[in-house]
């Protein structure tokens, strides 16, 4: 569990902003596939990639056929081309690292093309990180 309290604002030149998304998106058909070695190298590679973008992973948690993310976001961030990487870099990697999981899904495709995304403000920024970070409690 990646987990950070910081509220503050980020400053640009001429602009404030502090903008989050909770984005939650799942394996293809439902697998339950994302687990143990393969849960620790998607997050792994979502960080990487989230870091390279410019993106900052708040709060991140991987169940067994989905995954939640809180990012933090630039204004100049376009979240659809943000999650089209982040979902393509991780597929790729986990592959690579794990070829086995093409046998568990047909096609060989890991992600369901559609997503979940919901911007967050700060009073409810909390409310979003309790509920990843207690994902598998329920």
């Amino acid at each position: 569990m990646v987990n950070t309290k910081d509220l503050s604002l980020t400053y640009g030149r001429g602009y404030v902003y502090k903008i989050q998304y909770h984005v939650v998106w799942c394996v293809k058909y439902r697998r339950k596939v994302l687990i143990d070695e393969v849960a620790q190298s998607l997050k792994k590679e979502l960080l990487a990639t989230a870091q390279g973008l410019g993106v900052r992973i708040s709060a991140m948690e991987c169940m067994p056929d989905h995954i939640h993310l809180l990012l933090d976001c630039s204004p100049q961030h376009h979240i659809p081309t943000i999650v089209k990487i982040l979902k393509g870099n991780s597929a790729r990697h986990l592959f690579m690292l794990h070829p086995s999981l093409k046998d568990k899904l047909w096609d060989g495709h890991l992600w369901n093309p559609s997503y979940f995304v919901a911007t967050v403000s700060e009073r409810t920024s909390e409310q979003v990180e309790e509920y990843i970070a207690h994902q598998k409690v329920r």
